[in-house]
């Protein structure tokens, strides 16, 4: 699609799909590249010849690569033209999958693994504001939820297919896989996605200046408060699950996926009339959930409920959240504030995990809701609270 066709598209409030369904894959191969080795550890330690513990680390590498480098980098890149930005990315992730999939060697594999992780720092900070910028204001928050399924279709579908990929023909095979993607990815992106001119220095707000804007260090505490409550009962709800007797720990984990993906979707279809009242409509949920967790022990349709209550809830959570931040921020500093939430983001996920697993070895199990519970009760009384700025009823 030309960059006329996509102005028309956003003048009368078309959906560019085939250019928001390009970033969607954007998103799902990220995720995808970050957690699919999570997976298949026994195979890469053996073929690498390291313990699975060291094979685990090439995920570790990924995601402190993406953590650090999201604010710095996205500062750097800020003034060029956002396309051949998001090319870089996307050829970046073709090519160190490329070398993952052929190498035998542990510290190359790791080296690949930590550029490709800078990859997805720099792509996570500027996906969100791309998909912002092709839509007029009143669809920005379908757009953002478009992209955002990426996030969840690999999670529920595409890891699991990934795996079973890997099982069925071998590891190499998969991230080569990945790699014929991102490469496919570009060609799409080149033909549907707009190109946007970068930020002009004479106008380019310094990333210090765009975290005390009104509303967004109040969204940024959010992100973490929610994101440290859901990750302390996440990591561990295989632990939760055998001490609540709740059955498999695969078949909860299912039900959990379906309810994301039913909350995204529903997500999408009330951000941009209702994003406040959706947010703290979700948040309550997550709490509830918490709380039904907390005190209905045992199996039966309750706690099961709660669960499934919780994934759809928390499906639209991300979605909701950097949408308010780009509307705190403006459009045109998307990028800078989303390289914060990224950061924040894995920060929140780091700190809710080491947090529930310091719960878990000294009160327990039972213990994981009731850690939870206040930290998203925070988060949502502070969404209630700031309704002028950070969270208003509507999009200006």
């Amino acid at each position: 699609m030309s960059g006329a066709t996509i102005t028309d598209a956003v003048r009368v409030g078309r959906m560019p799909w085939s250019g928001l369904l390009a970033l969607f894959s954007a998103a799902f191969t990220a995720v995808m590249t970050e957690l699919l080795p999570a997976g298949l550890l026994p195979q890469l330690g053996a073929a690498l010849g390291v313990p699975e513990g060291r094979a685990g680390f090439l995920v570790t590498a990924y995601a402190v690569a993406s953590t650090l480098s999201a604010i710095p980098l996205t500062a750097l890149l800020r003034g060029l033209p956002r396309r051949p930005v998001l090319v870089g990315t996307l050829v970046g992730f073709a090519l160190f999958n490329t070398v993952t999939a052929l190498s035998s060697s542990y510290a190359v594999t790791f080296g690949a693994r930590v550029l490709a992780g800078v990859m997805g720092g720099i792509l996570w900070a500027m996906l969100v504001g791309y998909a912002a910028r092709m839509v007029p204001v009143e669809r920005r928050g379908r757009a953002i939820a478009i992209v955002s399924a990426g996030i969840t279709v690999a999670l529920c579908a595409g890891i699991p297919a990934g795996a079973a990929l890997a099982s069925a023909f071998g590891w190499r095979t998969a991230f080569l896989g990945l790699a014929v993607v991102a490469v496919a990815l570009v060609g799409w992106v080149l033909w549907k996605v707009p190109d946007f001119p970068g930020e002009a220095a004479t106008v380019r707000v310094p990333l210090r200046r765009v975290a005390v804007l009104p509303g967004v260090r109040t969204i940024l505490g959010v992100t973490v408060l929610v994101l440290v409550g859901h990750q302390a009962m996440y990591t561990y709800l295989a632990p939760f699950v055998a001490f609540a007797g709740l059955g498999r720990t695969s078949v909860v984990l299912l039900v959990f996926g379906v309810g994301t993906v039913a909350g995204i979707w529903v997500t999408g279809v009330v951000i941009d009339r209702f994003p406040r009242v959706a947010l703290v409509v979700v948040l309550a949920v997550v709490a509830g959930a918490m709380a039904v967790l907390a005190v209905a022990g045992g199996p039966g349709w309750a706690p099961l409920g709660a669960v499934a209550l919780w994934g759809a809830a928390f499906g639209g959570v991300p979605t909701l959240l950097q949408s308010a931040l780009v509307d705190a921020s403006g459009a045109g500093n998307a990028d800078a504030a989303t390289s914060m939430q990224t950061t924040v983001y894995n920060a929140g996920i780091a700190a809710g995990s080491l947090a529930g697993g310091l719960v878990l070895e000294g009160a327990g199990a039972g213990a994981l809701p009731w850690t939870s519970l206040p930290l998203v009760a925070v988060a949502l009384a502070v969404v209630v609270v700031a309704r002028r700025r950070a969270f208003p009823a509507r999009r200006s």
